[in-house]
Parts: structure tokens; sequence; C-alpha cells
């Protein structure tokens, strides 16, 4: 959602994190904790969670393993490389196929080039703690994350659906005319 060197987090992940605060207190009394983690530093994720008004805990895995550990991110080396894998399938080096134009608005809305914005991708995974050992449960990245973002349940139930013809309509929740 936020690598160390976007300027925001990224607007597709930043809507579907807009539903976590009404889920994480049901979460949280079936004793089930909610954590976003992000490889930006921890001050910059303060800042852009006091922005957006989110109230859920957000803990920064800079200078850690944790997102290479569970595929999400990449390093600049791997990239070029093309060395890894994500959603279950390995990457392509950058620039062994052209990227799709959406990448480019993206990584510019996080104030970021593609390659960098590409180092960092969506997933999430659950963990289990039993007799003090954590185990990983689960993990799914891509259009595995569908379920989770709260206003596509809506739409898909809505007369056009989705309504996706012009691309990318979405914003963050701040960046909406107010009226």
């Amino acid at each position: 959602m936020f690598g160390p060197d976007y300027k925001a987090g990224c607007p597709s992940c930043s809507a579907i994190a807009d539903g976590f605060n009404g889920v994480a207190v049901h979460l949280a009394n079936h004793d089930v904790q909610l954590m976003a983690v992000s490889r930006a530093p921890l001050t910059k994720l303060q800042a852009y969670k006091r922005r957006l008004g989110w109230t859920f805990p957000w803990a920064s895995s800079y200078g850690g393993d944790f997102n290479y550990d569970f595929n999400v991110s990449i390093t600049e080396e791997q990239q070029s490389k093309g060395e890894t894998e994500y959603n279950f399938q390995p990457r392509n080096p950058i620039g062994a196929l052209p990227l799709p134009p959406i990448v480019s608005e993206f990584a510019a809305k996080c104030g970021t080039d593609a390659p960098t914005f590409m180092r960092d991708r969506p997933g999430m995974s659950t963990f289990v703690l039993r007799d003090g050992v954590v185990y990983h449960s689960y993990s799914t990245y891509a259009r595995g994350l569908d379920g989770l973002w709260g206003m596509y349940q809506w739409l898909d139930r809505a007369p056009l659906g989705r309504n996706e013809e012009h691309g990318i309509w979405w914003k963050r929740n701040d960046e909406y005319a107010r009226s």
C-alpha cells in the first residue's frame, strides 16, 4: 500500500483500507486482530492514517523482511532480474513486457515512478498464535483481495455493477468534492 519512497499510499489499497475501521472492532471481539503492514517509515504511515481518518492498527516493516517474506515486496535487483513471484506466478523483469498505462497512473498518484511502484504489491496474510508459536495460515494477492474491497461488494449488487468503462474512477476518501 505504501512503499518507502512513496509520497502517498496507493489509491486502490487506500480504498480497500477505508473499510478496515468498521470491521476491526468486530474482528477484535472475535479474537482476531486486524493489522495493516507497509514498508514506509512509521511517521509517513501515521501522517497518512491521520489524513484519511483511519483508526485501525498499521505497522511499518521499514528495514525488515516481512513484506519480502510474503512475496508482496521485491528489491530493485530482484526486479531487474525477474527472480521473484507474485500471486503464485513468476514476475517478469521490468522492461521485459510493457507495463499497462494504469501502472504509471497509479505510480504518479503515489508520487513515484512505475518501477518503484511495482516493487510493492497488495496482499493479505493471516497468522495464528498457538502455544507461543506464530504460524502462517493463509495468503492471497491481486484479485483475491476483492472480497476485502467493501465498495465493490455494494457495487456488484447495484443495477450498473462496477460500471468501470472509463477506467479508474475511485479516489482517496479525502479527494472527492465535498458538497
